[in-house]
């Protein structure tokens, strides 16, 4: 079915007024960031000065992506109760950052994860490669950004898909442009809130309407459209493919470990005023991605019963195709308006943060000698959401929460086994670093293109470059500890010192001095 063929004209006019009414709200907020907004380190990192409950908001509002508004609901429509392991995976993530990386990373006093790589290592050549890994991370997770929104506006409205990427695009660079992080960090904790009510509201009406039909339950088959041959509701490992318990394991490898590699995430714990507030601002965040995720699979769920025709093409519209076809009417159409407002949240959040963490990678590292820092910003800022605009649409359709887990695989690949082995194991060198990089990147970055390209069914190798973290991760770490063992002798003889810096709460370094 296509998802556009539903769109009435009330819904073309309700869901352009809510387009329109988060573009104005984000607009609105990022221009009073603006006021703030003086100095370099404003644009980069806000001054280093935002508070814990603002930051987890903010981290939390551009954490949860199209991937997590739309991208949950359709995978637990098309494959069932086993696809809660990207939501669980994607929450306990940040566990293993509040532990491991969260406050030595904020005392590196480090501007993006390049700097970390450098003040580390002391090598050039670390760094630029951990430059262009984080601009093919931020590209990476930008397309589906693009496209989910090209979904959302199609389905609400019947415009074409290039159109929602389109107004994602010009809204971020808007924002982006106008106040750099600071205005970004506004602008985010608004719409962690704004996702979700726009969830929760509409899904109590849905609620009523399912306990009104007698609460169908999706375990009995005969009530499922398509009978007893309809969609059945999996059990808990029973991934799609050939070789389920592989896939599950190397899902769970890929977001546990991937959520400390992605440059949108990690840029945000530069903005702490010291260690101890980044692990409070981890601890909320917690809270704060438990409380939003129980939310979107009951979509899901509801989709089995209602939409099952969804599954077999158009399953990232589930969300915003249930009060349609379980309402009706205006109360219908006015349920879709409000979640076509969170779903757009959800992309501008997100394309916002990773807008500001590749823009300011290039900054560093490309415009820096040639613009002025702010300029030099702006001018990486429109690079780094042009490229991926256009690639969005020339990639083969692949579903949001997939793309997006092939950007948590290479971020687990490369950034975690660097930042986990340079803050914990003063026996990193540069050459180990750069070789263990290289194989991780190389290794998923050839799995992201087959996925982007190539339309594999089954078998071994479809489950193996469907989902490369399990392969992949192991033989990252095992090339940076090896190599590093074999050329110990270049351990860079600040190494002992910048550990002592990592792991010294800033109060006692205070102290000291």
């Amino acid at each position: 079915m296509d998802p556009g063929a539903a769109a009435g004209e009330g819904n073309l006019v309700l869901g352009l007024v809510a387009v329109a009414l988060v573009t104005v709200a984000t607009l609105a907020i990022g221009s009073w960031g603006l006021r703030l907004s003086r100095t370099t380190s404003d644009f980069f990192v806000a001054s280093r000065s935002v508070r814990p409950g603002l930051n987890a908001s903010a981290i939390s509002g551009e954490y949860l992506s199209g991937a997590s508004f739309l991208g949950i609901a359709g995978l637990v429509l098309s494959n069932g109760a086993e696809m809660l392991w990207y939501p669980v995976g994607w929450t306990a993530g940040y566990l293993v950052l509040l532990c491991l990386v969260a406050a030595p990373l904020r005392r590196s006093g480090a501007y993006t994860l390049p700097d970390f790589a450098e003040a580390r290592l002391r090598s050039r050549g670390v760094r630029r490669a951990s430059s262009l890994l984080v601009v093919a991370i931020g590209w990476l997770y930008l397309m589906p950004q693009f496209q989910g929104a090209g979904v959302a506006l199609e389905t609400t409205t019947g415009l074409p898909p290039w159109s929602g990427g389109l107004a994602v695009a010009v809204v971020v660079l808007l924002n982006v442009l106008a106040g750099g992080m600071r205005s970004v960090t506004f602008v985010q904790a608004f719409q962690y809130w704004l996702k979700l009510t726009a969830l929760l509201v509409p899904l109590v009406f849905l609620v009523v309407v399912w306990i009104g039909d007698g609460a169908r339950s999706p375990a009995d088959p005969s009530l499922l459209v398509g009978g007893a041959d309809g969609l059945a509701w999996a059990d808990p490992i029973d991934f799609a493919g050939d070789h389920p318990l592989y896939s599950t394991y190397s899902l769970m490898v890929a977001t546990f470990l991937g959520v400390m590699g992605l440059p949108h995430v990690v840029v945000r714990y530069y903005t702490n005023p010291d260690g101890r507030a980044a692990r409070q601002t981890t601890l909320t965040v917690l809270a704060m991605l438990g409380l939003f995720y129980v939310v979107p699979p009951v979509y899901g769920a509801l989709g089995r019963l209602y939409a099952p025709d969804l599954a077999a093409g158009g399953s990232d519209s589930v969300v915003l195709a249930l009060p349609a076809r379980m309402v009706g009417g205006l109360g219908g159409d006015l349920l879709v308006a409000l979640l076509t407002a969170g779903a757009f949240a959800a992309f501008l959040a997100t394309s916002s943060g990773l807008t500001v963490a590749v823009a300011g990678v290039l900054t560093q590292d490309v415009t820096a000698k040639r613009l002025e820092p702010v300029t030099g910003f702006r001018v990486a800022a429109v690079v780094a959401v042009v490229v991926p605009f256009s690639l969005a649409f020339l990639a083969r359709d692949v579903g949001v929460a997939t793309v997006v887990g092939l950007a948590f695989a290479m971020a687990a690949a490369t950034f975690c086994p660097l930042l986990l082995l340079g803050i914990w194991w003063r026996g990193l060198t540069a050459t180990g670093a750069l070789a263990g990089l290289v194989v991780g990147g190389a290794l998923t970055g050839a799995a992201v293109l087959d996925n982007l390209l190539v339309d594999r069914q089954s078998g071994w190798l479809a489950a193996l470059v469907g989902q490369p973290a399990a392969w992949a991760v192991p033989a990252a770490f095992a090339t940076m500890v090896l190599v590093s063992r074999a050329t110990r002798s270049r351990v860079p003889a600040h190494a002992s010192r910048f550990m002592v810096r990592l792991h010294t709460p800033e109060h006692v370094q205070l102290d000291r001095d």
